[in-house]
C-alpha cells in the first residue's frame, strides 16, 4: 500500500508483552525483534514486560496498560498456539470490546507463504479494548517478523493509504 508523503507520521506509544514460561530478558528474541522494529520506524516503546502463560496475569498486565493514557497500542508475542499453556487469546477474551478478525486471517495468509499449512496452528488475533488496540502474535521470530513487516508496519503508519489503524484511534470509544 502506498504511503502518502504529504501526511505527517504520527509516532505511537507502544507497549510490548512477551507471554512465556521459558523466556526471560536474556533470551526474549521475538520481543527483541519487535522492539527493534517498533523503534526503527519512529514509534515509542513505552513499556515492555514478560508474563508467564497465565491468562489472569496476562489480563491484569493488559488492563494496566489499557488504563495507562500513555499507551496507544499493545503488541504481545507468544501464547497463541494450541497447547494447554497457550492462553493469550483467552486473556484477550476477558478484556476485549471488539475483535479484529481480519488481523488473524491476514496473518495466517502471510504466514502460509513461509510455513505452509502449519499456520493453522496459530491463533494470532487482535482486539480493541477500551480504546486500545491489542495485537497478539505467535512467539517465534519468524512469526513476529511476518506480523510486523506484513501488517503492523503499514497499519500503524498514519501515512498509509487508503486507511490505517492510527486514524481510527480517536474514534475507538465512540458510542
Amino acid at each position: 500500500m502506498p504511503v502518502d508523503a504529504t501526511r505527517e507520521f504520527r509516532p505511537l506509544q507502544i507497549a510490548l508483552l512477551t507471554v512465556s514460561d521459558t523466556r526471560g530478558p536474556e533470551n526474549d528474541t521475538s520481543g527483541d525483534i519487535l522492539a527493534e522494529r517498533i523503534k526503527a520506524v519512529g514509534h515509542r516503546l513505552v513499556a515492555r514486560a514478560i508474563e508467564r502463560d497465565d491468562a489472569a496475569q496476562v489480563a491484569i498486565r493488559l488492563n494496566n496498560w489499557i488504563d495507562d493514557a500513555s499507551v496507544d497500542v499493545i503488541i504481545t508475542t507468544g501464547g497463541t498456539g494450541l497447547t494447554g499453556r497457550d492462553v493469550t487469546p483467552e486473556a484477550l477474551d476477558r478484556i476485549k470490546d471488539k475483535d479484529i478478525p481480519g488481523f488473524g486471517e491476514l496473518f495466517r495468509w502471510i504466514s502460509y507463504k513461509t510455513i505452509g499449512t502449519s499456520t493453522v496452528q496459530s491463533r494470532a488475533c487482535a482486539v480493541v479494548a477500551r480504546g486500545t488496540y491489542i495485537f497478539a502474535l505467535p512467539g517465534s521470530n519468524g512469526a513476529v517478523k511476518d506480523g510486523w513487516d506484513g501488517i503492523l508496519a503499514e497499519q500503524l503508519d498514519s501515512r498509509n493509504r487508503p486507511c490505517n489503524f492510527v486514524e481510527l484511534i480517536p474514534r475507538l470509544q465512540e458510542v
